[in-house]
């Protein structure tokens, strides 16, 4: 059972720029997604760690010219607690154009799942985008009984619904988790994705390559695994995922497992080429229980076909540190892990960023080669020991580091939140959790970053909130894949 909470607004027309009469930000092409005007907001998703006050929808105004710049312009509260909002995403992506179940795709509606609630809150844009407001909520119930699943955390617009991955089974602690799927225009559960699970058990996101039939998953853990933050037992025990899973897109039959290795636990953000020729793509993982380091592997088909071979093309290295200075989980190493917690590709797929949310940092890629990426800059930002602050407010340690990065089309923006979830934000961070947005100008001729100082929302303005994900007006480089060159 589904609760609506009003009646669908009607759609707008816009001038037709894109791929549809209906939305013009659907767009046949990566060149053509880069050409379009930048985004004039970006939506974030923020939760309360003590469940004391609702989670919210908060917008903030991304353009220049405007009085209120960087600041928080609206606030969309759910009416439930301890929903602790995580990823989040659009019903609609340029790969709606392909869909022959999506009749009429508009990028309109925000669907934002409680990783701790496993229910589903449903956001309209319409009619004033700067103001969202709560379309429905599908019960945690509704995904357990129609899908099997709980704990819901990332999804994308594709073939036959919105695919939505989840961490465990409909009991709520254990596995296996999987792919829900949700009507594209009513947002309820319809089925299980999977047909043949084959020996994927440990889920966490999901991607494809949408013009080869084929579909990629990762690893994190059940909810049991991660809800009460990092165990060290299984940790050092190496059983987080490490591993990735290739599926037939169309039919849900599991085809290919990968294993990278039990030593890289935790394997979690899949970027795959946005050439919808392309057959390869990133993934990012947490964290080498040998050295601490993290790393990014490729994954790739060659030209005829068959199996998808991974390899490691980044390795990012342990800091030293002064383990009085460390939280209690890391004192017995002497080193702050950079702990790889989000990647992002530009939409021509030339740029990757790397968050190390552990020593503060945003690295950016050079992948025009994507067997040997290049690193051309990086910004320090938080960090547990640095706490490097904005240059806005030097003198104002920053808690947390860059988290979840995103990137407009054009890729000459990167917005950046600090918190990875709550119960592991604790433990990494146990002197609290301040909240912040922030903004990185890229040049995406030659590489480089530079820290926006004129936008800096954060603290109270997110109104008692940690803020985590990030998605703009119009899409961005994580939320579209494409269906035609």
């Amino acid at each position: 059972m589904t609760t609506d909470h009003g009646d669908h607004a009607p759609a707008h027309p816009h001038a037709h720029h894109g791929g549809h009469p209906a939305d013009p930000t659907l767009y046949r092409t990566p060149a053509d997604a880069a050409a379009a005007p930048p985004e004039r907001l970006a939506y974030v998703v923020g939760f309360d760690r003590g469940a004391r006050r609702p989670d919210a929808l908060f917008t903030l105004d991304t353009d220049p010219a405007s009085a209120s710049y960087g600041t928080v312009v609206g606030v969309t509260e759910l009416p439930t607690l301890g929903d602790e909002l995580h990823h989040f995403g659009w019903n609609a992506c340029s790969s709606a154009l392909a869909h022959a179940d999506h009749h009429n795709p508009e990028r309109r509606y925000l669907i934002a799942p409680g990783l701790r609630s496993s229910r589903l809150h449903v956001f309209d844009t319409h009619p004033d985008p700067a103001h969202p407001r709560l379309l429905k909520t599908v019960p945690a119930d509704e995904l357990a009984a129609q899908a099997g699943y709980s704990r819901p955390h990332t999804l994308h617009c594709g073939p036959e619904g919105v695919f939505l991955s989840c961490l465990g089974s409909a009991d709520g602690t254990d596995g296996p988790g999987g792919v829900a799927l949700l009507d594209h225009e009513t947002f309820d559960v319809l089925r299980a994705w999977e047909t043949d699970r084959g020996p994927q058990q440990l889920a966490y996101d999901v991607w494809w390559h949408l013009n080869h039939d084929v579909a990629v998953t990762s690893e994190w853990g059940t909810p049991s695994m991660v809800e009460e933050g990092l165990d060290p037992e299984l940790l050092l025990g190496r059983k987080y995922g490490h591993a990735l899973h290739f599926w037939e897109l169309g039919t849900g039959r599991h085809l290919q497992r990968a294993d990278l290795g039990d030593e890289h636990q935790m394997v979690l953000e899949l970027r795959p080429a946005h050439d919808p020729g392309a057959t390869w793509g990133f993934a990012g993982v947490v964290v080498n229980v040998t050295d601490l380091s993290a790393s990014v592997w490729l994954w790739h088909r060659d030209a005829a076909g068959g199996d998808f071979t991974v390899r490691k093309v980044i390795t990012i290295p342990a800091e030293p540190a002064d383990p009085a200075e460390l939280p209690p989980a890391l004192r017995p190493f002497g080193a702050v892990p950079p702990l790889v917690t989000d990647i992002n590709l530009s939409v021509d797929d030339r740029w990757l960023y790397v968050s190390a949310w552990g020593t503060g940092e945003l690295l950016q890629y050079d992948v025009s080669d994507p067997f040997q990426p290049r690193r051309t800059a990086s910004a320090r930002l938080g960090g547990i020991t640095a706490r490097t602050p904005h240059p806005a407010a030097p003198d104002t340690p920053l808690t947390g580091g860059p988290q979840m990065v995103e990137l407009s089309r054009d890729g000459r923006r990167v917005y950046l939140t600090n918190s990875l979830y709550g119960s592991w934000d604790d433990q990494f961070y146990p002197d609290g959790i301040d909240p912040w947005l922030i903004k990185l100008d890229a040049d995406p001729e030659s590489g480089g970053l530079a820290v926006d100082r004129r936008f800096f929302p954060h603290g109270a303005e997110f109104r008692g909130r940690r803020v985590h994900q990030t998605h703009l007006q119009g899409g961005d480089a994580s939320s579209d894949s494409y269906c035609y060159r």
